[in-house]
């Protein structure tokens, strides 16, 4: 392909898009809604999955110490709690660390513990966060059997739905977009076919006249590249607004919600958008001329 030849293929894809503003205009638009959804379900997918790591990484185990273990005896568990495979990070609590988290969590109700009369009922412990929450289960038995060790706690159904929710947030995350991708490729393949049919009669006249296929086929191709690609920067505008206002949102009102920052995830799915929006300009406008070259 030579260069006079490139440079009739990028003006004869000028003057369509130029000729044809209407339904030019009809496809940017089709593309960047299109886009804009799958782009809105795509970041409620990571942003989900986000979550359910963040909620992963919060399931711990709680290891309850006898009343009658000494300064050593709990200096000595904690080495060997940190020594046990999988295991990140132990946290001792003393007794009276205990007590004041309870007082945290009873708010105004603190005078519960007059009742009490100063006895402090919590024994030390340990809070133990775990690299893989699959093998919480074994490492709570391995922990349980530790000299001076009263008891040790994970939270057994509390974690075992948490998994659950993970489970469907990702594989139905992922289901989700993959559908909607689909969906997005056959509504611009059609709005796309309907600007090919508008020009079908010029398709079979240069197929009459001895014009290859590819000839025929590359302004089609760069015509849908150049309007899937103008699509996907319009649904990029409007998709970075509306997380950048999510974002200060969320940090208004919750705080504590694990959200995504929008750098540098914006800049892939930005990237991304631009990618996919191109490529399925270009394959609807591949798809759509087929018909058109039988003749």
């Amino acid at each position: 392909m030579n260069f006079s030849t490139k440079e009739y293929f990028v003006r004869e894809t000028y003057k369509s898009i130029r000729r044809n503003g209407f339904m030019s205009f009809a496809s940017i638009s089709t593309v960047a809604v299109s886009l804009m959804v799958l782009g809105i379900f795509l970041l409620i997918f990571l942003n989900a999955n986000n979550l359910a790591k963040h909620l992963e990484n919060q399931v711990q185990v709680s290891v309850y110490m006898q009343d009658d273990a000494n300064a050593d005896e709990l200096a000595e568990t904690k080495v060997k709690l940190e020594k046990l495979d999988g295991v990140v990070k132990v946290t001792a609590v003393t007794k009276t660390e205990a007590l004041e988290r309870f007082k945290e969590r009873l708010g105004d109700q603190q005078k519960i513990l007059d009742s009490l009369g100063g006895d402090n009922p919590f024994p030390n412990s340990f809070d133990v966060q775990v690299k893989n929450p699959d093998t919480i289960k074994a490492i709570t038995e391995k922990i349980s059997a530790f000299p001076k060790v009263e008891t040790a706690r994970f939270g057994q159904e509390v974690v075992e739905h948490i998994f659950s929710l993970t489970r469907v947030l990702r594989y139905g995350g992922i289901a989700l977009v993959i559908f909607l991708a689909a969906g997005t490729l056959f509504i611009i393949s059609n709005t796309i076919r309907l600007t090919v049919f508008a020009r079908r009669k010029e398709v079979v006249i240069m197929k009459y006249v001895g014009a290859t296929d590819w000839f025929i086929r590359w302004p089609f191709l760069l015509e849908g590249m150049t309007l899937g690609f103008f699509g996907a920067v319009v649904a990029n505008f409007f998709l970075n607004i509306s997380y950048s206002s999510l974002m200060s949102t969320v940090h208004a009102t919750l705080a504590f919600f694990p959200l995504i920052p929008a750098k540098p995830l914006m800049t892939y799915i930005t990237v991304f958008m631009l990618i996919i929006g191109t490529a399925i300009g270009a394959l609807g406008s591949y798809i759509s001329l087929r018909k058109f070259l039988r003749v």
